[in-house]
């Protein structure tokens, strides 16, 4: 399963304002900090105003803010926003041609694997991700770490140097922002 480029922009964009706490983040600002287009920010920031995750406003001193705090802002919640669907299989959407859909049990499967998956990140808020305000104050360059599951036939779904937290053996994230919990 893979979320689409517009849920992980969302999801960076909260984090980057949750970071700058009491601070009108404009869209530049996002822009170049990530290098991601200004047209692809504004339509994150639009939607996830529309949501009601995300306060802004137009103009010369415009820009935008969290709309509630990090602690109420729910990752799953923030997911089920910004995916337009789950349609991991072709019997999923509309228009299935599929010719084993009546039959087939694999979707069953997904299904609970979908839920399993929105029951943990139901557990979580933009808190439990946030990484330091200080760690945007500097540029940072360059490739950065691999985080998520690595190709093969036994995957750790926390990557091979985190614990089962998601935290390095000292007690931080790999890339030193505190762990959640």
């Amino acid at each position: 399963m893979r979320l689409t480029t517009f849920t992980d922009y969302a999801l960076r964009l909260l984090i980057y304002a949750a970071g700058k706490p009491g601070t009108r983040v404009t869209i530049d600002e996002v822009s170049d900090w990530f290098g991601i287009s200004r047209a692809h920010v504004k339509k994150v920031v639009l939607q996830l105003a529309r949501a009601g995750f995300l306060a802004s406003s137009k103009g010369r001193h415009g820009g935008f803010t969290l709309a509630r705090p990090p602690e109420q802002i729910n990752l799953a919640k923030v997911i089920s926003a910004t995916e337009p669907d789950f349609g991991l299989f072709e019997c999923y959407l509309s228009g299935n041609e599929c010719r084993i859909s009546r039959p087939c049990r694999l979707p069953n499967v997904a299904n609970e694997a979908l839920a399993a998956f929105f029951d943990v990140l139901g557990k979580y808020t933009l808190a439990d991700a946030m990484v330091r305000p200080s760690y945007f104050l500097t540029a940072v360059a360059g490739p950065q770490p691999l985080r998520g599951p690595r190709p093969g036939p036994a995957r750790d779904c926390a990557g091979p140097e985190a614990g089962p937290d998601g935290a390095g053996p000292d007690g931080t994230g790999t890339d030193g922002a505190s762990a959640p919990g």
